[in-house]
């Protein structure tokens, strides 16, 4: 009966220490910890968790993705959920990915096509016959906030979409906007956090 109570104690310790880093990351972008001391953070809720799953609780952070959205921009339910992708520091857990794919593959060949991993804000583009019609932040996942004039402003972003590579005439794309290496040059000596910092430029 303590060992239940001792690890029912750890849960609730870990869940609010993660969702106090949350709130500080997402509602005041202000972290006090690196991407990969939350990521571990999380990982030991998630490990804890799958050890004793009758004391995973619905309002648990493993149960959701992100953090809510900073106040300030009209706040818009995604069509789609925006997930989260799984983190590997290592070779093992790399290992397991693989093992999981080939396992879903059922004996089809697996390719793996690698890019690097840029932090930046995330956003997702709505095109409605083919125009852009609306740019939504992460957010939690489920609900962002609306920064279609802010977006409409980077050129890399295009405003209208050529029909040669549309299938249909409403669309969603995923956009990553990072730091170029002129302002990380200039303001590595100020920033912490790279996609905080981001999401300030908004």
């Amino acid at each position: 009966m303590a060992r239940a109570v001792s690890v029912d104690q750890q849960l609730s310790k870990l869940r609010e220490e993660i969702r106090r880093h949350e709130e500080l990351y997402y509602a005041h972008d202000s972290p006090e910890i690196s991407d990969r001391e939350y990521d571990a953070l999380l990982e030991r809720l998630e490990e804890l968790e799958r050890q004793h799953p009758e004391l995973i609780s619905n309002d648990s952070p493993t149960q959701r993705v992100g953090g809510r959205p900073v106040e300030g921009f009209a706040q818009v339910v995604h069509r789609r959920p925006m997930l989260s992708l799984d983190n590997s520091y290592n070779i093992e857990e790399l290992r397991a990915f693989d093992v999981r794919c080939q396992r879903l593959a059922d004996g089809r060949a697996v390719d793996y096509v690698a890019e690097l991993k840029i932090d930046g804000l995330s956003l997702a583009l709505h095109y409605e016959n083919q125009v852009l019609a609306r740019a939504v932040t992460r957010g939690d996942g489920r609900v962002g906030e609306d920064v279609t004039a802010n977006a409409r402003t980077i050129r890399s972003i295009p405003l209208k979409l050529s029909a040669k590579g549309t299938s249909s005439k409403d669309s969603d794309s995923r956009f990553q906007i990072p730091n170029s290496k002129s302002q990380i040059s200039n303001l590595k000596s100020q920033i912490s956090n790279l996609r905080s910092d981001i999401s300030n430029l908004k």
